[in-house]
C-alpha cells in the first residue's frame, strides 16, 4: 500500500464509498445523501490542509484522509484529520497507515498536536485504533450524534500531544 497526495481524479474512486458511509449515517455528521458536488467540497481539502489516498499495487483507492489545521488563528497549532476505508478494504491496515500517516505529516508541518472533535462513541473499531495509536478520549459530548442504528450516542472528543 503507498499513500499519495490526492489529486482531482481520485476523487471518482473516493466518491461511491464516501457516499455509501454518508449513506450509513454510523460514523460521519455528513448529511446522508450528499450530492457528489457537496461530497467533493467537504473533502477535498485545500491549503494549508491536505487529502491523500491510500492504494493499492494496482492504483485501486482503498481509503483516504483529509487534514489540516482544527481552528483557524489562535487554533491553528492543532492539527485535525478524518478518514474513509472503502468497506471492501476494512480490516486490511489501511485506517492504520492513514493515521500514522497523517500524525507524521502533522508533526512534519510543525502542529503540536491532533485533535479529532467528533469520534462517534459507538464507531468501537476507530476508538480502539485511534487508542492504539496514542489518541485519548478527552471528553465525550452526551447524545450529540444521532445513529440510525443506536439512536442518540456520544460524541468523543479524542487528542494527541506530540512531544
Amino acid at each position: 500500500m503507498k499513500i499519495r497526495e490526492a489529486t482531482a481524479e481520485d476523487w471518482q474512486h473516493i466518491w461511491p464509498f464516501f457516499r455509501a458511509i454518508c449513506a450509513e449515517g454510523e460514523t460521519f455528521v455528513y448529511p446522508f445523501e450528499p450530492s457528489a458536488q457537496e461530497g467533493r467540497a467537504t473533502w477535498m481539502e485545500q491549503p494549508p490542509g491536505r487529502t491523500v489516498v491510500a492504494v493499492d499495487d494496482a492504483g485501486r483507492v482503498l481509503g483516504t484522509a483529509k487534514m489540516g489545521p482544527n481552528r483557524p488563528g489562535p487554533g491553528a497549532h492543532v492539527s485535525t484529520a478524518s478518514f474513509m476505508v472503502d468497506p471492501a478494504a476494512a480490516g486490511h491496515g489501511v485506517g492504520r497507515a492513514l493515521g500514522e500517516y497523517t500524525l507524521a505529516w502533522a508533526r512534519e508541518q510543525g502542529y503540536r498536536a491532533m485533535q479529532f472533535n467528533a469520534v462517534v462513541e459507538t464507531n468501537a473499531r476507530a476508538v480502539h485504533l485511534w487508542q492504539a495509536i496514542g489518541f485519548e478520549i478527552i471528553g465525550t459530548v452526551p447524545e450529540a450524534f444521532r445513529s440510525p442504528a443506536h439512536g442518540y450516542v456520544g460524541l468523543h472528543v479524542m487528542y494527541q500531544k506530540f512531544a
